[in-house]
């Protein structure tokens, strides 16, 4: 009888990644919402968490993936996200993917935020944070001073073939408050 009142574990089934920026003359909060607006994110209750991708969690496109959305929604979200109102300092967010091709294993995603970084190379830092931690959660230690490409070549090597991607955002802050964020959200 104790069994029914135990609800299903929240796994997520997909996953949608998103970015934006927005520019605020007024305020650090405006420019947040505008970034969130950007991305098409701006009418959910945002939570938080942190960076495993699901066993057989589909990746969607984002137009699919908001149509599974509602207004007011409480959403799921890995969320990298940074503000500035230093005239003419970059700011950078990217959310790294790393992810077996099996699908029945669990992947990771990394988020990572920071100022006066090309995009090119913070969306590789991102997606090599991503791979070690998979590669060390599949029992595979990777030398941390090897090139992002070494790493993915041990994995084929070891039999664990996977897909890496980024999602990075960056905008040059001029005088006023700038937000960019690069987000994973979860559908249920």
């Amino acid at each position: 009888m104790q069994d029914r009142y135990y609800s299903m574990p929240l796994v997520p089934k997909k996953v949608f990644y998103v970015k934006g920026k927005g520019i605020s003359s007024d305020s650090k909060l405006i420019s947040f919402e505008q970034a969130l607006r950007d991305a098409g994110i701006e009418k959910f209750n945002l939570v938080s968490v942190s960076s495993i991708i699901p066993p057989y969690c589909k990746e969607v496109s984002k137009t699919e993936g908001l149509k599974n959305l509602q207004t007011g929604q409480i959403v799921h979200a890995v969320l990298s996200k940074i503000s500035s109102n230093i005239k003419n300092q970059i700011i950078c967010s990217s959310i790294g993917v790393a992810k077996p091709l099996d699908k029945g294993a669990y992947g990771y995603l990394s988020e990572i935020h920071t100022t006066d970084q090309k995009p090119e190379i913070l969306g590789k830092l991102s997606e090599n944070l991503a791979l070690e931690m998979l590669a060390t959660s599949l029992g595979i230690p990777l030398n941390t001073k090897s090139n992002f490409e070494e790493k993915k070549d041990l994995l084929r090597i070891e039999g664990k073939v996977v897909e890496t991607k980024n999602i990075t955002e960056i905008i040059v802050v001029k005088e006023e408050w700038a937000t960019v964020l690069s987000a994973a959200i979860f559908i249920f």
